[in-house]
């Protein structure tokens, strides 16, 4: 898996103070994208051991609410983002992890492969960036055709589950 970047802190992709991996590969194109340039499978660097120790020192501060997976597309890299949410999960149960993708809840359900990072995800913002929908005024997401849903409440009740029902 290759990723663009990797951030200690960001308060843009999340609530509170997150950590952030922006991984590169996206097939999906979409017009206006925010990061053209993660488009390209083999744009960035290698994840190695070093990521993950690094990753996982972030996320132990008492300030760090959790992870966010961006891209690119996440769900087109689900063979690193799999275990790295893992290995997340398995060193800190209490912190939350957040998925950006432009495929839709339906798509990813799917798919075994995006379905089985989408198991150890607790957010998904869902669909793909829309440019005549997009509204700066709404949270943690580009366009009103994306949905912040919570997988938990989801999974529980078998029902696609809003964290803020009306976008805002």
């Amino acid at each position: 898996m290759h990723y663009a970047q990797m951030r200690q802190y960001d308060i843009a992709n999340g609530p509170g103070i997150r950590s952030t991996i922006f991984v590169t590969g996206c097939s999906r194109h979409c017009f206006n994208c925010f990061n053209p340039e993660y488009q390209d499978p083999r744009a960035g660097q290698e994840w190695t051991d070093k990521e993950m120790e690094q990753l996982l020192s972030w996320l132990s501060a008492p300030t760090n609410s959790g992870l966010t997976l961006l891209g690119g597309e996440p769900m087109e890299n689900t063979d690193g983002l799999t275990q790295i949410v893992q290995n997340v999960k398995q060193a800190m149960p209490d912190k939350s992890v957040w998925v950006y993708s432009g495929f839709t809840y339906d798509e990813i359900i799917q798919d075994p492969q995006k379905k089985a990072l989408l198991d150890v995800c607790d957010v998904l913002v869902d669909g793909p960036f829309v440019d005549d929908l997009k509204d700066p005024g709404l949270y943690f997401r580009g366009s009103s055709n994306q949905r912040v849903i919570d997988l938990k409440a989801t999974r529980t009740s078998g029902q696609i589950t809003l964290v803020w029902p009306d976008g805002r």
